[in-house]
């Protein structure tokens, strides 16, 4: 298949990792523990089943964390994609909600509505909730999707249907924690 012009010419236009919120400085934390997933390893390709709705199964993949840090009340999950040619990650999942004594997510626990007690979605793409999967331009080369988990301190109230910026409202100043997984995708 020839390259996709659009992709070309956008190649080096990127949002960039600095544009996480993994960057911010009000969402650090001292104690850091480890994410993981079955379906692929840090820094490596995301499996096709897992890639967005308009390509493939849009199924959320396994997810798992070792122990957050005690005092942990709540998680909140994060999925950005850096390398979007915008000026601001794309959201690829929110979650919130998410109970600490849980070891991890089953695939297609980021579903809309989500089978996990308690997690809520926020909104992502075009104002959908749930997990979107990799679509990145056709020849625009490598994507990262990253996967941000956060341990608070404390309980969020927000209902379900949330912005980002509501969310880092609600967790600046409470992470106690955190982890970080990075998976690839690339549409040739």
């Amino acid at each position: 298949m020839p390259a996709n012009p659009l992709g070309v010419a956008l190649r080096n236009r990127r949002a960039g990792q600095h544009t996480l919120v993994w960057a911010r400085p009000d969402l650090q934390a001292a104690e850091n523990f480890v994410l993981s997933s079955p379906a692929f390893e840090h820094e490596a390709p995301i499996p096709s089943a897992h890639r967005g709705r308009m390509f493939g199964a849009n199924i959320s993949p396994e997810l798992a964390w070792t122990r957050p840090p005690a005092g942990t009340v709540e998680l909140a999950l994060i999925v950005q994609d850096p390398d979007v040619p915008f000026s601001k990650p794309a959201i690829h999942a929110l979650a919130l909600g998410i109970d600490p004594a849980r070891d991890g997510l089953p695939e297609n626990a980021l579903a809309n509505p989500s089978p996990i007690a308690g997690l809520r979605h926020g909104k992502g793409p075009l104002g959908r909730r749930g997990y979107a999967g990799p679509m990145p331009i056709r020849s625009h080369g490598p994507h990262a999707y990253v996967f941000q988990l956060f341990a608070l301190d404390q309980a969020t109230t927000l209902p379900e249907g949330f912005a980002l910026k509501d969310a880092l409202a609600a967790i600046a100043g409470h992470v106690i924690g955190r982890a970080r997984l990075d998976g690839t995708y690339e549409a040739r």
